[in-house]
């Protein structure tokens, strides 16, 4: 391929990529066609080539994937949104998930990691407001003090956690001086709170 149209090249990654991250799926070849006024064929000649020459990886239909974009899902870890923590069991099934998040792997780690929207204000003195994302930390078991997802009768609830053994029981603290502990004879575990997403005011 001649040198004037090398700048293809550079058209044609950008535009997967801006595409990519406005709408979470890389185009079709008639997308990169219409949006960029390059015939079809040359599309596809192109990016046969650029897959040879190892600029991209081209897999098929909409499975394009350019450095960049497979360098940012080294980078990143994909989370799942379960919605609110006060509504109910947060399910791991596909259709409770609203949206997949992708969070920088040098911010928040690796992990089985699920996010959950705060619902309500009891646990504003922990720095945990109402809307705010909770990045939890998948897992069974806590240590005293932890702020977890406790499962108690069908409705989960994040709270701190203080088992009390030698009273048989389970203490789970709202951080609000104005709301008085929950205490249950047992709860499960769903996760831990690790971080906190928040829109600055």
């Amino acid at each position: 391929m001649h040198t004037k149209k090398a700048e293809y090249f550079k058209l044609i990654e950008d535009f997967i990529n801006d595409y990519q991250e406005s709408n979470g799926i890389t185009p079709t070849i008639r997308e990169i066609e219409s949006g960029l006024g390059i015939p079809k064929t040359t599309v596809g000649r192109y990016l046969a080539y650029m897959r040879e020459q190892g600029m991209l990886d081209y897999a098929g239909h909409r499975n394009i994937i350019t450095k960049e974009a497979s360098k940012t899902q080294r980078e990143t870890v994909k989370v799942p949104l379960l919605g609110s923590v006060s509504c109910g069991i947060p399910k791991f099934a596909e259709e409770n998930i609203e949206e997949y998040v992708r969070l920088p792997v040098a911010l928040f780690g690796r992990g089985p990691f699920f996010l959950l929207r705060a619902n309500g204000d009891s646990m504003i003195d922990a720095d945990i407001s109402h809307g705010d994302l909770v990045l939890i930390r998948q897992q069974d078991s806590a240590d005293e003090g932890q702020i977890v997802v406790a499962l108690m009768e069908n409705e989960a609830t994040l709270k701190r956690y203080y088992p009390e053994p030698d009273r048989h029981r389970i203490r789970l603290h709202p951080e609000n001086t104005r709301m008085q502990d929950i205490i249950v004879e047992n709860c499960i575990i769903q996760g831990v709170a690790v971080k906190v997403i928040k829109d600055l005011a």
